[in-house]
């Protein structure tokens, strides 16, 4: 009778905590426990977990799963930090972070030395790990920072492997890996027999064959807050007991949904199919490397082209997609063809893209993209170390007299940049063609030139970056107004951050957009809702992935890249011309207030009664960078700015501009 009691007393206590773990059978699993708590969890005033409880046996592997920002790396965290309600002591943790966060101190370590010091094991046990991962003694006396992101994951992972752990914790441990690595950690782990490992990954396949539990984030019928759901079985026997999940077996989307502006007019290309970038007979050499990284490659591209760039970790893919982006130049240059198109404007989300939001952690994601957009221009980009100007090109800008490069044009076939110079009048403006400029050292001036006239021609100098217009311009990115406006940076999931880079890099209506390993830290429902959009999209992509699953939804070409070469498969085939010339107008989102103020016929907030600049008072014609300025005040409504243009002398009104006043009275 008592042991009926304590039975009824347990079931009473778990069904009033909201324990409905699946537990049935739990004799039967074996395997030593090593923890069985209950406790809470929140992160930044915010409660991801209430009263959960989380049980975890020896020897077991157990895959973590949840949306975009349920929490599942502040709980990784928290478990390896000790920091869980009643969690038990002496247990060993070792973290396998997923590589978000670039860390400068981190990078300068050296490989071989940093591993032993964090192993505490002898040289030879971790110089015979590293090689078994492949890593060249080259790479092993090397810094952490000149390894790719791949080969960096692959020595989180080796570090893992030396620590005698009683918890492994992996964060997307399949990120940047090629397919070979990815199986060499399947099977490691499969033959952990005394080390309990828990997993968050977006890699179903992955989970498959590893899982011998799924821990669930949860949130039933009466439950207020999430709790951990616990279910035996692999991924598929999961998805099976909750069919709702049944996005992780397949690559589609149910409410979530990408909106992707289309590209805009690219000048003189009327199809889908005429090129915007060739390159013939290229190579590419790092700087003091006695070999080609990259031999003889032969590619194009048009706002067609659909194309995953495939090989091993360190085949040379990313080295080929800075060529791509204007990163780097080829090194045999002058003796190949290697032509993008002026206007094009590249969307370019790297492996460490998160390393520039990470500079803003304190601000909120609107607020970060007011400060990038601005100026009509990308800042971000701009202060890039790939536009910055060098203290030799200055010192050449200098000794020019140049004070800035006005506009382009094409004439005769050649690209012309009009040239003001300091203490010269603007009618006195020389144009110089693009080689004359480059021989005169000026290639970062030019690049962030090209950069700026991309922008202005994407309309980003009339686009407003209000809070209201960043946050819709986000929610089309799948990121809600309680993170985008009301959240900061630094209480983003990897996932957040993902959305709020692609967001920004779709900002300026791109023609390419250029993808680096876009599958990580993205749940399934949003790589979903992301192929999906680029399928849609009318313009270029072109993707680092070793998920075939996504790349293949996407793109029908393929590059392939070994051994310093590139061979191309498939073949992108033409689609809908979207990139069309279109008015560059963007719809105001009004705030209630401003509706009221319209609605009484106040209209001022608009800008619409003054008129644009042509002429000043005293009857020249305005410069084009005055009739710039000019627009933007007008955007402000601010008047003394634009009297100020026009030459206005105070307690006089233009003509044609009585809007403006008089410079004294009050305007009604």
């Amino acid at each position: 009778v008592d042991d009926l009691v304590e039975q009824y007393r347990i079931l009473a206590e778990r069904h009033s905590m909201g324990d409905e773990s699946e537990d049935e059978g739990e004799d039967e699993v074996g395997g030593e426990e090593i923890c069985n708590i209950r406790f809470s969890l929140a992160f930044g005033g915010k409660i991801l977990l209430h009263q959960t409880r989380l049980r975890l046996r020896r020897g077991h592997r157990y895959g973590l799963v949840g949306q975009n920002g349920a929490g599942k790396t502040t709980l990784m965290t928290a478990i390896n930090n000790g920091k869980l309600d009643g969690w038990p002591m002496g247990l060993k943790t070792e973290y396998v972070d997923s590589g978000s966060n670039v860390d400068p101190n981190h990078e300068a370590k050296h490989v071989l030395e940093n591993l032993m010091a964090k192993t505490y094991k002898p040289k030879g046990e971790c110089t015979a790990l590293l090689a078994k991962l492949k890593f060249t003694d080259t790479m092993m006396n090397g810094t952490i920072g000149e390894l790719s992101g791949g080969w960096q994951m692959k020595l989180r992972l080796a570090q893992s492997v030396l620590v005698d752990a009683d918890i492994c914790l992996l964060d997307e441990p399949t990120n940047h890996l090629d397919a070979k690595t990815v199986q060499w950690l399947v099977d490691y782990l499969n033959n952990l027999t005394n080390t309990t490992v828990i997993v968050v990954s977006h890699d179903t396949p992955f989970m498959e064959k590893i899982c011998t539990d799924i821990i669930h984030y949860e949130k039933r019928d009466g439950w207020t807050h999430r709790k951990l759901v616990n279910y035996r079985g692999k991924m598929s026997s999961f998805v099976k007991k909750q069919p709702q999940a049944k996005h992780y077996f397949e690559l589609a989307t149910t409410d979530l949904k990408f909106v992707f502006p289309d590209p805009g007019r690219l000048e003189g290309i009327r199809s889908t199919t005429q090129r915007f970038l060739e390159m013939e007979n290229v190579d590419f050499r790092y700087p003091g490397a006695d070999v080609n990284q990259l031999t003889d490659v032969n590619l194009k591209m048009t706002l067609a082209s659909r194309i995953a760039v495939l090989g091993v970790n360190g085949s040379g893919k990313t080295t080929l997609v800075k060529m791509i982006v204007g990163d780097t130049q080829p090194t045999n240059i002058g003796l190949c063809r290697f032509y993008v198109h002026h206007n094009l404007r590249v969307a370019y989300v790297a492996q460490h893209s998160f390393h520039h939001v990470e500079q803003h952690l304190e601000q909120s994601p609107c607020n970060y993209m007011s400060w990038r957009f601005k100026d009509g221009y990308d800042r971000e980009k701009i202060d890039s170390a790939a536009y910055r100007i060098s203290p030799q090109e200055q010192k050449a800008i200098d000794e020019f007299n140049l004070e800035a490069i006005w506009s382009r044009r094409m004439k005769a076939g050649k690209i012309e940049y009009e040239v003001k110079k300091k203490n010269i009048r603007e009618k006195d403006n020389k144009y110089y063609t693009k080689d004359e400029l480059l021989a005169m050292g000026f290639e970062m001036l030019l690049k962030q030139t090209d950069e700026k006239i991309a922008a202005k021609d994407a309309g980003l100098d009339l686009r407003p970056v209000t809070t209201t217009e960043a946050q819709k311009h986000l929610d089309d990115f799948g990121l809600e107004q309680e993170f985008g406006t009301y959240g900061k940076v630094r209480g983003l999931s990897g996932g957040q951050k993902v959305k709020l880079v692609l967001a920004a890099a779709m900002f300026n209506n791109p023609h390419l957009l250029v993808l680096d390993e876009p599958t990580n830290y993205l749940d399934r429902e949003a790589l979903g809702a992301l192929s999906a959009a680029l399928n849609e999209w009318g313009g270029a992509v072109l993707m680092i992935s070793h998920n075939k699953e996504f790349y293949s939804s996407v793109c029908k070409e393929e590059w392939i890249v070994e051994e310093g070469k590139v061979r191309i498969t498939g073949e992108s085939h033409e689609r809908e011309m979207k990139a069309v010339a279109k008015k560059k107008t963007f719809a105001k989102v009004e705030k209630e207030d401003a509706k009221l103020e319209k609605a009484g016929g106040n209209m001022n907030s608009d800008g619409d009664k003054y008129k644009d600049a042509t002429t000043n008072f005293w009857g020249k014609a305005v410069s084009k960078k005055e009739a710039r300025n000019f627009e933007k005040a007008r955007k402000r409504s601010d008047v003394e700015t634009m009297r100020k243009i026009l030459m206005v002398p105070v307690g006089k009104t233009m003509p044609g501009h009585d809007a403006l006043g008089n410079g004294i009275d009050p305007i009604n």
